[in-house]
């Protein structure tokens, strides 16, 4: 039987216990107003609570990030954002040029990839250039400085870009015009980079090109260490990858399985390579031969080639791919392009004679500002700084520059900023003749400063060679009407590929375009 004393001590506590119940849900309340409140007027920062931060609207907007982040930076009067979030640390993110400049060559030395980076990419990057500060950065640097200017390695990459279009990507796209066979032009456009990079960087033979045949087991392991890495970055709580890396169970097994077949496979042919050099049977072409005459060690050059890899193997194919589409969405610029072409097909493609494509650099220019192979990059402060749109920023922050939403801010590219418009890459608008001088932190899609991408001419250079053969020749039309998803992992890429397919140009139709060229000028 109850105590009737304990009863009525219990019932006289539970108006103190409503009370304080109450007064706690009022507070929580006027402190969730109170954030929502400076969130609606600073416009500095997604919707931010108390401990978990951003969480709830960072799961809400998780399937649309990028322009999520961009309405949110366009709503800034800084172009500038600080989002707190529960499991992550302190993020500035900015589309602010001034920003961008200050933070890869003003102050350079303060905004390493730092630790958090290298984790994220250590066990498939390594010790590789894309993924280490301080002095391993700067030696790898200097030998790659070395040899991208080399006339011997330009010489051998034009080379072998003439070779693998004319004896892989254009006879494969005559035999798909002849059956009429649709075919994923980003599967395609990649595995032409895939080859183009693995004869360079290693100097072995490409694969099969049509997207049908199965997928190489290299370029799957590649894909799966890539994508799993690229989740690691955008995980609402790290702690759950490391959890599962720690137990070996999941996406961190799978990773595990990829970056171990990576390893072995480049593995296997820095040995054979070797041996050929020492037998004298090398032509030390290639980027790997350079390594190893240099004396390196096998892991660092390891992880080098690894690296080289991963830069030239995704950001040209995706590139291409998203100009594709949107010249078949534009045909009276694509017609203008085809008659640029047109004029240079009737002389040999080389390094020099593609410079005077101005207007399809000026489209590739324009795709990869709307669809930016990289979306954003990050870099860790060490110390205290203030940037100069005056946003503090603390030791430790990521702090990430986001070209996406940079090519979408009106207060860099104007109001049309949306809109595929190359003529704005030009001195006067109209008039190809001049591309005009754009800074690097206003368009940092091959970074800009010290990290500046080694690569970028050869890029331009292997782009303007594939569209110009491609269009040429063939017609490239997508099968579907829907606007393609833009998915940005590591590298950037389209949801789905990009089924197409591939018609001649018929010769009458060549002809007056040329005819029209020549009477005009």
């Amino acid at each position: 039987m109850e105590n009737p004393m304990s009863m009525s001590i219990f019932i006289m506590q539970i108006p103190s216990f409503l009370l304080l119940y109450i007064l706690l849900l009022y507070l929580f309340n006027v402190i969730l107003k109170k954030f929502r409140l400076v969130q609606k007027f600073s416009g500095h920062k997604p919707p931010t609570y108390p401990i978990i931060g951003c969480l709830i609207s960072f799961y809400k907007n998780q399937g649309r990030l990028l322009d999520w982040y961009t309405e949110l930076l366009a709503e800034s009067a800084t172009n500038t954002i600080v989002v707190h979030r529960l499991g992550a640390r302190r993020t500035i993110v900015t589309a602010n040029s001034r920003n961008v400049e200050y933070m890869l060559k003003t102050n350079f030395n303060n905004f390493p990839k730092g630790q958090p980076f290298t984790e994220i990419l250590g066990d498939f990057l390594g010790y590789g250039i894309f993924n280490v500060d301080g002095e391993l950065w700067r030696a790898q640097r200097k030998f790659a400085s070395h040899e991208f200017t080399a006339k011997s390695l330009r010489e051998f990459f034009v080379m072998t870009l003439e070779e693998e279009v004319e004896k892989g990507l254009l006879p494969l796209l005559e035999s798909l015009a002849v059956t009429a066979e649709v075919v994923d032009l980003q599967e395609l456009l990649r595995r032409f980079a895939f080859n183009m990079v693995l004869k360079v960087s290693l100097g072995i033979d490409r694969c099969c090109l049509d997207p049908s045949q199965p997928v190489p087991p290299l370029t799957r392991a590649f894909d799966k260490a890539s994508e799993i890495c690229a989740k690691r970055g955008a995980a609402p709580l790290f702690i759950v990858w490391k959890i599962k890396k720690w137990l070996g169970i999941g996406s961190e097994r799978q990773l595990k399985n990829a970056v171990e077949e990576v390893h072995r496979y480049v593995s296997e042919i820095i040995i054979s390579k070797k041996k050929m050099i020492e037998r004298g049977e090398n032509r030390d072409e290639d980027l790997l031969s350079r390594l190893i005459l240099a004396g390196h060690e096998e892991e660092v050059m390891r992880d080098m080639v690894i690296s080289f890899i991963m830069a030239g193997r995704d950001t040209t194919s995706a590139a291409m791919t998203w100009l594709f589409w949107l010249l078949s969405c534009h045909p009276e610029i694509e017609k203008e392009v085809v008659k640029e072409t047109k004029v240079l097909m009737e002389r040999r493609l080389d390094y020099d004679s593609l410079k005077e494509l101005n207007l399809l650099k000026a489209c590739l220019c324009e795709s990869m500002r709307l669809y930016p192979p990289i979306a954003w990059d990050s870099k860790h402060a060490i110390v205290n700084d203030l940037l100069p749109d005056n946003t503090p920023v603390r030791a430790g922050d990521r702090v990430t520059y986001f070209p996406y939403g940079m090519g979408r801010m009106e207060a860099l590219w104007g109001e049309d900023c949306f809109k595929f418009k190359p003529d704005r890459w030009f001195v006067e608008a109209n008039d190809p003749k001049q591309l005009q001088e754009v800074c690097p932190y206003k368009f940092p899609i091959f970074q800009a400063g010290p990290r500046v991408c080694l690569g970028k001419e050869m890029a331009f250079v292997q782009m303007k060679y594939v569209m110009a053969s491609m269009l040429d020749r063939f017609k490239i039309k997508p099968v579907s009407s829907a606007r393609p998803v833009f998915v940005p992992l590591l590298t950037a890429h389209m949801a789905g590929g990009l089924e197409v397919l591939v018609q001649k140009r018929t010769q009458t139709s060549m002809n007056k375009q040329l005819n029209s060229q020549v009477n005009g000028s």
